[in-house]
């Protein structure tokens, strides 16, 4: 699943790409929808909460969507050719000048603007929120901590907590902190890992390289995430990979046994 800055950029390039554009072509290829035409509605503009995007249209109506695994937003000029294939094309936004095309994506609704709320009301305070606060941040720290037994690991992941952070950002934040992805959060300090989430989502908010050492060269730009071969990029030892979570929730946890003390599961 992408990480919210992902998801933050893909909303400014269709924010861009479509806000204050009247739709020419609005239609849908998924069961549900199948019937909605939006064409003549003007294009209010597009925003994101966590990892949820909102088109927000006349007629006080919202589209939402959401990338999951495998899903994208691509914006092309008028007529010109996608990069893949129409099948997987879920939704089409036209203008005059540009489309926005949305492939595999999941979760497609339309609902009343004014019950956005009942689509990501649940989601914890959203890390890249642009009038984020102290509150926020104290609230968020509450919430991670309120389950004091769970492992770090996935209480990063849990999006009612905080929203944006993904797979790459939890190992990471995991690391910054010098702790192992399944040590439970009552050994660590919240407010600090919900500062080190907002810090790396930030400052990878407006490119489309998640870098979390500072260094943008390729193969040098995480600490531990899919660095097994290359190994620890503090230490240079051992990256090793175990799973964390159960079902759909379980994710490849990438940590450096030497920098990262605590528990792990048995193999």
């Amino acid at each position: 699943m992408p990480e919210g800055d992902t998801v933050f950029l893909a909303g400014k390039v269709l924010d861009k790409a479509l806000a204050g554009k009247t739709l020419l072509r609005g239609e849908f290829r998924v069961p549900q929808l199948a019937t909605t035409d939006l064409a003549g509605r003007d294009v209010l503009g597009v925003g994101t909460v966590g990892k949820h995007l909102l088109t927000r249209l006349s007629g006080e109506l919202t589209l939402h969507s959401h990338l999951r695994m495998d899903g994208t937003w691509d914006v092309y000029r008028a007529g010109a050719r996608w990069r893949h294939p129409a099948h997987q094309a879920r939704v089409i936004l036209a203008t005059e000048e540009l489309q926005a095309i949305g492939f595999r994506v999941h979760d497609l609704e339309l609902v009343p603007t004014d019950e956005e709320d009942r689509l990501v009301g649940h989601l914890g305070p959203d890390l890249l929120d642009p009038q984020w606060t102290d509150e926020l941040a104290e609230r968020a720290a509450a919430a991670l901590a309120a389950d004091p037994d769970r492992e770090l690991g996935d209480a990063l992941l849990d999006q009612r907590i905080m929203a944006g952070i993904g797979n790459l950002y939890k190992v990471e934040i995991c690391f910054l902190l010098k702790v192992s992805p399944w040590t439970p959060v009552s050994e660590v300090d919240t407010a600090k890992a919900v500062a080190l989430g907002r810090k790396l989502l930030v400052a990878n908010a407006w490119r489309h390289e998640q870098i979390t050492t500072g260094d943008p060269r390729r193969g040098r730009r995480q600490w531990v995430y899919e660095r097994t071969r290359q190994g620890c990029f503090r230490c240079g030892g051992k990256v090793e990979v175990l799973q964390q979570g159960t079902g759909y929730q379980q994710r490849p946890t990438w940590f450096c046994p030497n920098c990262q003390p605590g528990p792990r599961p048995d193999r």
